[in-house]
């Protein structure tokens, strides 16, 4: 099925055939149809008077799960239709070209049996292409990307489910346009003094191509079981956002999840940025965490949030803060352990002066001197579990 969109002539393809396009389709309606069954049950039983404060707060309770239940169904309704509607564009590409790429690259040993250039909704593009290695040496992946770069005038990197080296079997190989922007990251990490486990976890991952979530989360409390906390809201943010799920619904689901459980279940920070390497746009999450600080060369800005940990209540203050990044810029996340060993000594208000004073570049080594900064104020002492994550953007050459 071809669709048109606004602002050109270009015809654009569903991904999926017309047949999985409308079951899908048939499918997320059938979710929102249940939310909003959920939902009116809802509205229902608000115009019933309430008994004691008991049955107040069961019922409470129980208009809670529905909103969550709501919410999650929707969400999958969401996921569902992004999917079923998701298009590309067929770029043209003359039989002079295809043939101009094919005997490029047989120079290299490669033998060509198919090629499709193709453009997103997104405005990116990406090239797939049916090949194989020949007699010779394996050549790398990348070098063909190099070669297809030069061929295309277009910017080509391997994605991240490519292999190495070309293989000796026909196989299909994708590239995608290179993102304007690259990054390196670096953390260091230090552990309350009476404990032999850290309360705070992290992550960083690329759930999609061309952008980078970072996560950090700190467990109330020190020890095994906070580690196990923060390990849960960690393992959990990666499983939700890689499903599909948006950042605000993953949070909500996992705050769900918390209260849920709970005793058995302490509350935990959370604290996330993502970051869109197309265009530099970085989106903030905080959640009972401490602030976190954008660099730009001597000049500092404080991200922060007044809000409580997951799993106190189910409504949350859930704010989503952007900022446009640009070349050479810093991202610093902390755990509260920083700011509690800032305390003991110039005092955590001066943190951001002291981060404009920082001339290092590489990350890690940035990460490394704010700890071992920190660990100076406090004498040495590590009375929290400290974490310390940077991340550096810079352009594409």
């Amino acid at each position: 099925m071809k669709r048109q969109f606004a602002g050109g002539d270009a015809a654009f393809d569903n991904v999926l055939p017309e047949y999985g396009r409308k079951k899908l389709l048939m499918y997320a309606d059938s979710f929102r149809d249940l939310a909003n069954t959920f939902l009116d049950i809802q509205k229902e039983e608000e115009t019933q008077p309430v008994g004691d404060r008991q049955e107040y707060l069961w019922k409470r309770r129980l208009v809670e799960n529905r909103d969550l239940m709501a919410d999650h169904l929707n969400e999958m309704a969401q996921i569902m239709t992004k999917v079923a509607e998701e298009a590309y564009r067929f770029i043209h590409m003359s039989e002079r070209k295809v043939k101009q790429l094919a005997h490029a690259l047989k120079e290299e040993d490669v033998l060509l049996k198919e090629v499709y250039l193709l453009e997103k909704e997104s405005g990116h593009k990406e090239i797939n292409l049916v090949m194989r290695s020949g007699k010779g040496t394996s050549p790398a992946v990348d070098e063909v990307g190099n070669l297809l770069s030069v061929l295309l005038n277009l910017r080509l990197v391997p994605s991240k489910a490519s292999p190495i080296f070309v293989g000796k079997e026909w196989g299909n190989y994708q590239y995608i346009e290179e993102p304007r922007f690259h990054v390196l990251t670096g953390v260091a990490k230090a552990v309350k003094e009476t404990e032999r486990m850290s309360g705070d976890n992290y992550s960083f991952l690329e759930v999609r191509e061309g952008t980078l979530t970072a996560v950090l989360s700190d467990g109330m409390g020190s020890g095994e079981k906070a580690c196990k906390d923060s390990e849960f809201v960690i393992d959990f943010m990666e499983k939700f956002l890689e499903a599909g799920f948006g950042k605000e619904t993953a949070v909500q689901m996992i705050n769900g999840a918390l209260i849920a459980g709970g005793e058995s279940q302490n509350m935990s920070t959370l604290d996330l940025y993502q970051i869109d390497l197309y265009t530099g746009i970085c989106e903030f999450i905080k959640i009972g965490s401490a602030p976190s600080y954008i660099k730009r060369e001597n000049l500092v800005e404080q991200i922060s949030a007044r809000n409580l940990p997951l799993g106190v209540f189910y409504e949350m203050d859930m704010e989503t803060v952007k900022r446009r990044l640009v070349d050479g810029d810093y991202i610093i996340m902390l755990s509260d352990g920083i700011l509690d060993a800032l305390s003991q000594g110039i005092g955590e208000e001066m943190l951001p002066e002291m981060l404009g004073k920082i001339t290092l570049k590489n990350p890690a080594e940035m990460a490394n001197h704010i700890l071992n900064f920190c660990l100076h104020q406090s004498k040495g002492r590590v009375r929290d579990d400290m974490t310390v994550m940077v991340t550096g953007i810079w352009e594409n050459l």
